[in-house]
């Protein structure tokens, strides 16, 4: 079975720094497109940044210059770099790996920030 495994969340305050980590299992991960997205609370997932197989990287308006997504292929891992973190980037943030129809997701991993 697929997983994928978020962790590195928590809580910060404002302006600090917190680096997630997505380890994946049980898929040709180098194969696939991976994602970050996020889900505030009374809000819909949105995508936050994404990394092809290529290397090449995309990202939400909202964190440009502030977060990075980066990929290990050789220890099957995806990570966000987030930085000069704010408030409303409070959200549970989901991995994701995506190959033409397969899609899996993780399970999420909290990142609360607050003074």
């Amino acid at each position: 079975q697929v997983q994928l495994v978020e962790s590195g969340g928590g809580l910060v305050q404002p302006g600090g720094s917190l680096r997630l980590s997505c380890a994946a299992s049980r898929i040709t991960f180098s194969m696939y497109a991976m994602g970050w997205y996020r889900q505030a609370p009374g809000k819909q997932r949105e995508l936050v940044a994404v990394i092809t197989s290529g290397g090449n990287t995309n990202y939400a308006d909202s964190v440009k210059e502030r977060f990075t997504i980066s990929r290990d292929n050789a220890k099957n891992t995806v990570y966000l770099q987030m930085n000069s973190l704010k408030p409303e980037d409070t959200a549970v943030y989901y991995c994701n790996a995506v190959l033409n129809t397969l899609h899996y997701w993780g399970q999420g991993t909290q990142v609360t920030v607050s003074s």
